[in-house]
């Protein structure tokens, strides 16, 4: 086995590939299952999660000093015969010490990257003396030409623990997924990551990449195997064997993490001439049972895990719906361009639950959004644990929900402004928007729609829909009644007869605890009989 040096990328190129025609029938194939037997045996072994220490002049680099080091574009490396891939590398330092091992796969045959600082511009980052061959990387980032045949632009990237992040057409980085979350949500959270990476590029049909990865951490070993297809809606198929080293883990499968601060539901947090502040404003979940669900995002006061049981789940996902540039209003972020990614299983995942957890963040720098798959039973230690699932990329997703869906949720007061009806404490007025679907065949005559709104605590005083031209759809409005600071899971749908017109909106909503003075009671909540005279906090924002 070679290593290829950075440093001489086109001789030795070269020489690897003459190598492994000279020697392909002679020696071990590389595969999947080379990666599942290490992943095996690594887990018969006691996790050992010490870091090495960062040479000199990269052990204490702050973010902007990392961000600083490059790498050089010309310096990357062409993975197949076309030179649509190429290989870029991440720099170790500020968060990122831990370094990964890669590898170059071709006909089978291995070949180790090894570190050269002559593939990086270290920009105002001075080093004493160069750094070793073994030094190694942060991580990888395979570049293709998704969006001009001239350009070649990010693809795909690996960096810290086992975060990875990719793209369709015309998108920029939003959310993240990662390969495994473990106890997410509780004291006991561990973040295993990725320790080696194998990289293939197949030179028959439409030449997709493969990338292999090796996971390690106190609770699990893994296997995967990343095929991604870049388009207009990147995919990436997945497959992973898990192999637990203790009983009882709650593990995250297809794990996503995103950001919410502030949206058009949830002003708990307002962000100056930016009304709305979110890298995802919903999660999208396709039941067992054929059930389209609509969870809009919030940034609670405090943690808030929200469960939802199911059994053969067809699909969930972390959607950016609001593609407005005016609801964000941010020329450099770019919100309205940030991918939404949805899950779809592969074969049966069995009984268990997507779980939905929402941290309180201040601002927009922290992930405070997570989305999962937990099995019902947890794997066995020691056993293999297999499964596979399809993520795309996309910045429509008309596609997974056929029928009538959210693009819009509001609150208001309880009563119309005015109303001689006295204020009911615990009360709120919900507007869901729905759009698409057989919707705008009844602007017309909204009278044939009915709002199935139910709640799990309190009662519902009243509901009604309207037309809404705008959207060209329907808006659903409902009053609830809950008693003050408790919780109700709240869901709301549209129906004509017997037939659903759309997924269903849900949301739990606790209701404000009671206020002291009954008199500041009464003038924060006005509440009434008239639904349609409701004053809004905002307008209403067209996805």
């Amino acid at each position: 086995m070679r290593a290829l040096l950075l440093g001489g990328l086109c001789p030795s190129i070269t020489a690897r590939a003459l190598t492994s025609s000279s020697v392909a029938d002679n020696v071990h194939r590389f595969n999947f299952a080379e990666v599942v037997r290490r992943a095996r045996e690594l887990a018969l072994t006691p996790f050992d999660g010490a870091l090495r220490r960062l040479p000199p002049g990269i052990d204490s680099l702050d973010f902007d000093s990392w961000r600083d080091i490059r790498f050089r574009p010309d310096r990357a490396i062409p993975l197949d015969a076309a030179k649509s891939y190429r290989l870029e590398t991440f720099h170790l330092g500020f968060l990122y010490k831990r370094a990964v091992a890669i590898n170059l796969v071709e006909k089978g045959i291995v070949t180790p990257l090894l570190y050269s600082p002559g593939c990086f511009d270290y920009g105002r980052v001075k080093l004493n003396k160069p750094l070793p061959s073994d030094t190694g990387f942060a991580g990888l980032r395979l570049h293709y030409p998704l969006n001009d045949p001239r350009v070649s632009d990010e693809l795909i990237s690996f960096l810290g623990a086992s975060y990875f992040r990719f793209l369709g057409r015309e998108q920029q980085y939003g959310l993240s997924a990662r390969a495994l979350c473990v106890e997410a949500g509780t004291s006991e959270e561990s973040f295993p990551y990725f320790r080696e990476f194998w990289l293939e590029v197949s030179e028959e049909g439409e030449g997709r990449a493969t990338i292999y990865a090796l996971l390690d951490g106190e609770a699990a070993t893994g296997a995967y195997r990343f095929d991604v297809a870049p388009g207009q809606q990147t995919t990436l198929d997945v497959a992973a064997t898990l192999f637990p080293r203790r009983a009882g883990v709650k593990f995250g499968l297809a794990p996503l993490t995103s950001m919410y601060l502030t949206g058009e539901n949830d002003h708990r947090v307002r962000d100056g001439f930016r009304d709305e502040l979110h890298d995802s404003d919903g999660l999208l979940m396709l039941t067992g049972a054929d059930e389209w669900i609509w969870r809009p995002l919030s940034n609670p006061s405090s943690e808030r895990t929200t469960s939802f049981t199911d059994k053969s789940v067809k699909g969930f996902g972390l959607m950016q719906r609001d593609r407005i540039f005016e609801s964000y209003q941010d020329l450099e972020l770019a919100y309205e361009s940030r991918p939404s990614y949805f899950v779809e299983p592969k074969g049966d995942w069995g009984a268990g639950r997507v779980e939905l957890i929402e941290l309180s963040t201040p601002d927009e720098s922290n992930d405070n959004i997570v989305a999962s798959w937990t099995p019902k039973t947890p794997p066995a230690p020691l056993q293999p644990f297999s499964y596979a699932y399809r993520l795309t990329a996309s910045l429509d997703d008309r596609s997974l929900s056929p029928s009538g869906r959210v693009v819009n949720t509001f609150t208001a007061p309880a009563r119309a402004l005015g109303s001689a009806e006295k204020a009911r404490p615990g009360a709120c007025r919900f507007l869901v928007d729905f759009a698409r679907g057989d919707l705008a065949y009844y602007l017309t005559d909204p009278s044939e729609v009915e709002a199935v709104a139910t709640a799990t605590k309190g009662v519902i005083l009243r509901s009604s829909v309207v037309a809404n031209p705008h959207i060209e759809g329907l808006r659903a409005m409902f009053d609830v009644a809950v008693a003050p600071g408790a919780t109700s899971d709240l869901r709301v749908y549209l129906r004509a007869g017997a037939r659903s017109l759309t997924e269903t909106w849900t949301f739990p909503w606790t209701a404000p605890a009671l206020q002291t003075s009954p008199q500041t009671l009464a003038a924060d909540r006005p509440d009434g009989p008239d639904l349609q005279a409701a004053t809004l906090s905002q307008q209403p924002i067209r996805n």
